[in-house]
């Protein structure tokens, strides 16, 4: 097929009477003096424009950018530097009042230690107290059962004697009384 049409083609450009091979325009040996001469112009046109505006512009891109970034860099490590600060004053922060925390915790604890000391003393005391005028109570009572019972001891050896038809003095019986609760 397509060598059918490119026999068609040639039989064409037969009829037009062309009997050689066309040549390509832009290589005909006469049109290049001026393609040189539009080149040279297009290439000085495109070589100044580049020089004195693409390329100035370009590099003054380049250079605030590079200033730009160089400048963020410097401001994030002066920023780094005081959140590191700012980090440990903050760690030291949290240590005084730790410590003062803890010194407070302790003076706390001393003072309701001492307080319950001086209570624990007063309620001793006060116990001790109750305890003495109990002690003192108990002898006391104590020592009225005991004549009490030195009396009772007297009235029964008394009264045995009697039943048993035998004499003795009040003043010997609570003598003999005396002596055998002293035992």
């Amino acid at each position: 097929m397509l060598i059918a049409l490119l026999a068609e083609g040639a039989a064409h450009g037969a009829e037009h009477g062309e009997g050689s091979a066309p040549a390509f325009p832009p290589f005909e040996t006469w049109h290049m003096p001026g393609q040189l001469f539009w080149l040279a112009i297009l290439f000085t046109t495109l070589y100044l424009a580049m020089s004195r505006w693409i390329l100035p512009k370009l590099s003054d891109t380049l250079e605030k950018r590079s200033d730009r970034i160089a400048s963020d860099l410097d401001q994030a490590a002066r920023l780094n530097d005081d959140a590191v600060e700012a980090q440990k004053a903050l760690e030291l922060r949290v240590a005084q009042a730790r410590n003062k925390a803890r010194e407070t915790s302790e003076k706390a604890r001393e003072k309701m230690e001492a307080e319950m000391s001086a209570e624990t003393a007063r309620v001793d005391a006060e116990i001790e107290k109750k305890l003495d005028a109990a002690d003192k109570r108990i002898a006391k009572l104590r020592a009225d059962a005991m004549k009490n019972v030195e009396q009772i001891a007297v009235d029964a050896a008394e009264a045995m004697t009697g039943r048993l038809g035998l004499k003795a003095s009040a003043a010997s019986l609570k003598k003999a009384v005396s002596s055998a609760l002293e035992k």
